[in-house]
């Protein structure tokens, strides 16, 4: 595992329990972080299938899955497009999560 000269050098020292350890829970968040694309994949699908399903030229596709800041209607579309629903929550100090359906939910009707 190369890290650079000083962070190898700290690898190096450590335990193996302690390595195995770091390792592990590397496996672990990896497994969490999936990029659109990944989620695309996953799902079985081409980035022509899902232009075609969000009505975009391909290309768009391409510069969306590359984007690391968008709307959240975006996201929702492209999640939908490969089958599946987004999610938001809002973690607060000493509370449970709070699970957002639609940020609609949060504005009164005028």
């Amino acid at each position: 595992m190369t890290k650079g000269k000083i962070l190898q050098g700290i690898w190096d020292k450590l335990p193996q329990e302690r390595k195995n350890r770091i390792q592990s829970r590397t496996n672990e968040l990896e497994k969490e972080y999936l990029t659109l694309q990944e989620m695309r994949k996953a799902a079985g699908l081409t980035q022509a299938e899902i232009s075609q399903s969000l009505k975009i030229p391909q290309p768009n596709v391409s510069r969306l899955e590359r984007e690391s800041d968008m709307l959240l209607s975006t996201l929702r579309n492209y999640i939908e497009a490969i089958g599946g629903t987004l999610t938001l929550s809002v973690e607060l100090p000493e509370r449970p999560p709070i699970k957002l359906n639609m940020l609609s939910d949060l504005v009164e009707d005028a």
